[in-house]
């Protein structure tokens, strides 16, 4: 992390996990574990679970983000959601383009430019996943692969909308597999990101960009992850289930 730089962020995705009332009961037990956060802390719900959060995390300094929005404004579209329905129930953020967004349900790096886009214009700040697949990273096409999505999300986005955005590196073969990328590994390519937003906007824009880290961080390796110069916090998945393991992930990159 670099907190002279840019704003360290851990963003809990919840996944398809927790009803309304394990939701409440969750953020209660959060709560009291990060209201002194030197960082910013965000939970990623289920669609269902968004007004229970909103009103359990409000006076809290935790924001809210839904999993996925539509880039349609509304229409015949069974089963999804718009983004301009999010921002009128005061969500603030949404995750975009995960990996199993991608491997289970057909987006593209060009839909998740369209999703990017309608976000912006309905004012979400989205956190964009990008990552490479296992025989991507062992046939040594990871920074052409990463720079490519990075590159496709970013379209036709203005660097001041780039202000707006959280870009997570999520290595395809460490979600939910228990398998991390070691520290200078991700590290690495936390750095090729930056470097092609700065090829893009600058390098003050890139200097300035949160890029998190999402392949199975937890309490036990956060703090050797979060030592890297450009991995400024985490998209986290199982740990941020347990509000003691969460926490943890708060504290180190509190530091």
């Amino acid at each position: 992390m670099n907190k002279k730089l840019r704003k360290a962020v851990i963003a809990g995705n919840w996944k398809m996990n927790k009803n309304r009332a394990e939701a409440k009961a969750l953020i209660e037990e959060l709560k009291p574990l990060v209201k002194d956060a030197d960082c910013g802390v965000i939970v990623c719900v289920p669609f269902t679970d968004l007004e229970t959060v909103l009103a359990a995390t409000e006076g809290s300094n935790i924001c809210v983000g839904a999993q996925n929005c539509h880039f349609a404004p509304s229409g015949a579209f069974t089963g999804e959601i718009a983004a301009t329905m999010l921002t009128e129930m005061g969500v603030e953020y949404v995750v975009l383009g995960h990996s199993e967004r991608r491997q289970y349900f057909g987006e593209t790096d060009v839909t998740v430019n369209k999703r990017l886009r309608a976000a912006l214009d309905a004012g979400l700040k989205p956190i964009v996943c990008v990552g490479e697949l296992l025989e991507q990273r062992e046939q040594g096409v990871t920074a052409e692969v990463v720079g490519m999505q990075t590159r496709i999300a970013l379209g036709g986005v203005s660097a001041e909308e780039l202000k707006n955005i959280i870009i997570a590196y999520e290595p395809v073969w460490a979600i939910g597999t228990g398998k991390t990328a070691t520290a200078d590994q991700a590290g690495e390519v936390c750095g090729l990101i930056r470097a092609t937003v700065a090829d893009l906007y600058g390098k003050e824009a890139a200097d300035g960009l949160t890029i998190q880290y999402g392949g199975s961080m937890n309490a036990g390796n956060a703090a050797e992850l979060l030592a890297q110069e450009d991995v400024d916090g985490g998209l986290i998945g199982g740990a941020a289930l347990k509000a003691p393991d969460f926490s943890a992930i708060v504290a180190a990159a509190s530091k």
